[in-house]
């Protein structure tokens, strides 16, 4: 076994350094040793359930149904689940899921797109609170309840009166809450998330109920409750170590028979994006705001292969189905993630032609246009633009703000700042403004390719003031001083800079 794991820790630092999530290591891993003839092991078996235990009670812990109350949201997820007919058809002609509900839960399963892959790629660049990754995270959001609720639905399938008392966990959030408030420290937490996973699982297992609702009906009871996200975050690693032998278990599945199968299913992923592009330009946005969150969307998730699991475990999917359902979504993020990476200079690429879906008219995700009427420009109102945009303003100056984060712009509306939508890396922002009396840009993003693209922009556009940039690495300098930036900030090492000399300043007062 340890042989085992230590191929899969190489096979994940390899995936990882391509840019692709680990977990595509570890299903290849599986896959090499089923063919090499490897039948499993008791062992692997038992780290895959803690896995799968974990996985759903750490989703009732962060399940937040308040993000799908937004329209764009669950009118674009309800357009989503129109693919189900298709997927349903697929899976049963390939003879992969014969009973009806089991079947729906895995095409509703495979609808959902990646919301670990998305987080992560947005986190990555700075946009998980732009306009286009709310939106794409919201009906990520959505379809999860939908799949949780069909599966809880399927898993009740057959169960005595006794496995229904599983829904009354969440009623002990009393005596939940005060066992999390014994919890002094990160390490007892842990113990304690362990712990109530395990004990919802078995004891829905006594009650002759489905081990993993008891996890997750578990994890319900302390959703929402202060304290219960930092939980979630300490078992995340633990989480991820056991979920490696499910994704080693998936792996093994893969066989002949499968192929053909994750095959014809990643070839179904072709019509994901523009089952997503088309509700969001017909409500008003974009072509790029719904070209980005399609793109974003458009791939398979990885609890596809987790529903597969547990659709396997009630009697529902042969392994050679979850094998194909692990290829499938392996595939997909082989494609997905290096789109996802390139979304922006792609839509530029194929702008003209997207842009004729568009609906005329206002959009909600209208750029700024014409005269700004102010000397200064900000842009991205985070800890470092809002306190240059307060300083300039504490100057006399006339500033405005843009970001892409409509709420951060409601925020610093109600605070009486002049702070407007505006995403920096899209082109259609600099053409339309009017820079006539600016004298100076601070870019104030996290993520270097938005600085870059809008210095760039910036520049083509003739704007010939003064532009102001933030660094977070050496490395970053040449690229910004080359497309264009005057003035480089670096506010890690200079607040540190700048500490030191407040403290040997009242040393020698």
């Amino acid at each position: 076994m340890a042989g085992i794991l230590l191929f899969a820790y190489f096979s994940g630092v390899l995936a990882t350094r391509l840019g692709l999530p680990a977990f595509l290591g570890y299903l290849g891993v599986g896959v090499a040793l089923g063919v090499a003839g490897f039948a499993g092991d008791p062992l692997l078996h038992l780290f895959a359930n803690l896995g799968i235990y974990l996985l759903l009670f750490t989703v009732g812990l962060g399940l937040r149904p308040g993000r799908l109350v937004r329209k764009e949201v669950w009118l674009t997820g309800a357009f989503q689940l129109l693919l189900l007919p298709v997927l349903a058809l697929a899976l049963h002609a390939l003879g992969l899921v014969q009973n009806p509900l089991a079947l729906l839960v895995l095409a509703v399963a495979l609808v959902n797109p990646s919301t670990v892959l998305l987080a992560r790629v947005l986190q990555g660049k700075g946009e998980l609170a732009a306009l286009h990754g709310q939106v794409a995270l919201g009906v990520s959001v959505f379809l999860d309840v939908v799949s949780l609720t069909l599966l809880i639905l399927l898993g009740f399938q057959g169960v005595g009166p006794s496995g229904f008392l599983v829904l009354a966990f969440p009623l002990f959030r009393p005596l939940l809450a005060r066992l999390f408030h014994l919890a002094q420290g990160g390490e007892l937490q842990l113990l304690l998330g362990l712990a109530l996973a395990l004990l919802g699982a078995e004891l829905a297992r006594l009650l002759q109920a489905p081990e993993a609702l008891g996890a997750l009906f578990m994890g319900l009871g302390l959703a929402r409750y202060p304290g219960a996200g930092e939980m979630a975050e300490r078992l995340w690693a633990l989480r991820e170590t056991f979920l490696l032998a499910f994704f080693l278990r998936a792996g093994l599945a893969v066989g002949p028979d499968g192929v053909f199968a994750g095959l014809l299913l990643l070839l179904l992923l072709l019509l994901k994006p523009a089952s997503l592009f088309l509700p969001l330009v017909l409500q008003g946005f974009r072509a790029r705001t719904a070209f980005l969150v399609g793109v974003g969307l458009g791939t398979y998730s990885e609890f596809g292969v987790v529903a597969a699991g547990v659709l396997q475990g009630l009697g529902h999917l042969s392994p050679q189905g979850v094998g194909a359902v692990a290829l499938a979504v392996g595939g997909s993020f082989l494609l997905g993630a290096p789109l996802l990476q390139k979304a922006h200079a792609l839509y530029e690429r194929w702008e003209p032609w997207l842009k004729r879906w568009e609906r005329p008219g206002l959009h909600p995700d209208e750029e700024p246009h014409g005269v700004l009427g102010a000397r200064w420009l900000v842009v991205g109102m985070g800890r470092v633009g809002a306190a240059a945009y307060r300083f300039l303003t504490g100057q006399g100056e006339p500033v405005v703000g843009l970001d892409s984060d409509p709420a951060k712009v409601e925020y610093h509306a109600a605070k009486g700042r002049r702070v407007l939508y505006g995403d920096a890396e899209d082109p259609a922002l600099w053409e339309g403004l009017d820079l006539n009396g600016v004298e100076g840009v601070v870019l104030a993003l996290p993520d270097l390719e938005a600085r870059l693209r809008a210095t760039k922009a910036l520049r083509a556009k003739g704007f010939g003031g003064v532009v102001g940039a933030v660094s977070y690495a050496q490395e970053e300098d040449a690229q910004l001083l080359e497309a264009g930036v005057d003035v480089v900030f670096h506010p890690l090492l200079e607040a540190g800079e700048r500490l030191a000399e407040k403290v040997l300043q009242a040393s020698r007062a």
